[in-house]
């Protein structure tokens, strides 16, 4: 029963139609979602042009306001980003910063991300896969969604090695079983939200 939908915000620097590992990372998690019931979509941001700003419309022109009416309509968002230079991609910043700009609440005065999932994908040939994690997580609890146990999956390459993670020929075994369990857990914490909300304020 497909009762939850998810988001994919693809962090890549890469624009379509080329490939990217953090893309790819990105839709096994979605595949990942779907065998637990969750309809999915999948948006690779650097295609849009987001403006830099910390509010929900940066004016004409800006292609944020259509992606976070996305964002709002999801249950779990997926963020994937790659590694550089030993932190998340300038997209991935400039996505927390605007999912940062939303100052409107529900009808219970909580934030309206309140009751949403986040998972995590990091891809990268240098060290760095957790404290990218660390940073993204904090970011996204900031703004109100909550990560499930696990909550994101990781695949670093060879420092300073030229393999990046779309060129293996298969997914190692550890890489598929987080991506696995970070899916499984998302869907279930969606539902259980779904069925019971976090509190209104006061």
């Amino acid at each position: 029963m497909t009762d939850l939908s998810a988001l994919a915000l693809t962090c890549s620097l890469t624009p379509s139609p080329a490939t990217s590992s953090s893309d790819l990372l990105a839709r096994q998690l979605l595949d990942e979602l779907a065998q637990h019931g969750v309809s999915t979509s999948s948006v690779r941001v650097v295609d849009h042009d987001v403006r830099p700003g910390v509010a929900v419309d940066m004016g004409a022109g800006d292609a944020w306001p259509a992606l976070y009416e996305k964002v709002l309509a999801a249950d779990i968002l997926v963020l994937s980003t790659p590694i550089w230079l030993g932190h998340p991609s300038s997209i991935a910043q400039r996505v927390l910063e605007r999912l940062n700009g939303d100052s409107e609440t529900d009808e219970g005065g909580r934030p309206r991300i309140f009751d949403k999932v986040a998972l995590i994908g990091v891809v990268g040939n240098e060290d760095g896969a957790h404290k990218v994690t660390a940073d993204l997580g904090q970011g996204l609890n900031d703004v109100g969604f909550t990560l499930p146990a696990q909550g994101a999956t990781y695949w670093v390459g060879e420092a300073m090695g030229s393999t990046d993670y779309q060129d293996l020929e298969e997914v190692p075994e550890a890489v598929a079983s987080t991506t696995a369990t970070a899916a499984r857990n998302a869907a279930h914490l969606a539902r259980l939200l779904r069925g019971s909300a976090y509190p209104p304020v006061g």
